[in-house]
């Protein structure tokens, strides 16, 4: 891509974003994060109307009288783009690759945090870190972390979750809304997510591209794994071949989400070439729901 390209393909999203941002998920983030983290304030001694949960026990068994905690709501949030720019990330048949689908939601994510007066800032990782945005507001900084995600270039041959999990613990001490943008094409990240869904809030978002579960029936094709460079030829014509690729890819994508499921990685699936707003506002309505 140009830098003309660049700039235009920047361009296009802010516009795309910002009305999503501003118009079409108007509150919706707000209900869904806001408000999510709360700081204890002081403890005052018990009142008729008060959430007898909220009662401060050691205080109160000290006192001889009943006591409560108080708390103050975070009216800031930060929230931490968690980004895969692996390899995997660069392949689609649809109208743009998984990485332009991933920059499209960051951006629209992004836009309304700011919108909300978040901080916002980006980690971008392969099999290592690639690249970290520390967290800040504005316009201005949300179409750099637009652009890292657009232009970063892998510099790692493969794709570790793990990694970028453990290096968000260490950055971000307070807690956090992070979302994970992946294709997940990895393995052996659950004691990392566990151990990061302790202090953060994690929403983990699966993009996924069409032909990686159905294969078009053309004869032989040479396929070549993006992150390890190996090469396979396959004979599509085999409706078998074709039924059993799709069972796996199925399969795979299922213990996903029960694995997530069970970490309690809230979680939105998304596919190239199809509509990426309307998972995000059934998302944003559930997680409003539940609160």
């Amino acid at each position: 891509m140009t830098p003309k390209e660049l700039l235009k393909e920047i361009r296009r999203i802010h516009i795309r974003s910002s009305h999503l941002a501003n118009d079409v998920l108007a509150g919706g983030y707000h209900s869904a994060f806001k408000g999510q983290g709360i700081e204890f304030e002081e403890v005052r001694e018990y009142a008729p109307g008060d959430d007898i949960r909220s009662i401060d026990w050691n205080v109160t068994a000290r006192q001889g009288r009943p006591f409560v905690k108080r708390f103050r709501e975070e009216r800031e949030t930060t929230v931490l783009l968690v980004v895969d720019v692996s390899r995997s990330q660069e392949f689609g048949t649809a109208a743009y690759e998984k990485r332009g689908l991933a920059a499209r939601v960051a951006a629209t994510l992004a836009f309304s945090a700011i919108r909300n007066d978040d901080r916002v800032g980006l980690i971008g990782f392969s099999d290592h870190v690639e690249r970290y945005v520390k967290p800040e507001k504005g316009t201005r900084h949300v179409l750099r972390v637009i652009r890292e995600i657009l232009t970063l270039q892998a510099t790692g041959n493969g794709t570790s979750i793990a990694t970028a999990l453990e290096y968000l613990n260490r950055v971000a001490r307070r807690r956090c809304v992070v979302f994970l943008i992946s294709d997940f094409q990895d393995t052996g990240y659950e004691q990392a997510m566990r151990v990061a869904r302790r202090r953060h809030d994690i929403v983990s978002i699966c993009i996924s591209d069409p032909r990686e579960a159905d294969l078009p029936a053309v004869r032989f094709i040479e396929l070549q794994d993006a992150e390890t460079g190996r090469r396979a030829l396959i004979d599509t014509a085999s409706a078998a071949f074709r039924r059993a690729f799709h069972r796996r890819r199925t399969a795979g994508a299922e213990t996903r989400k029960r694995d997530l499921r069970r970490l309690r990685s809230d979680s939105v699936e998304l596919v190239t070439g199809q509509s990426y707003v309307e998972p995000l506002i059934r998302f944003f309505h559930a997680r409003e729901a539940r609160r």
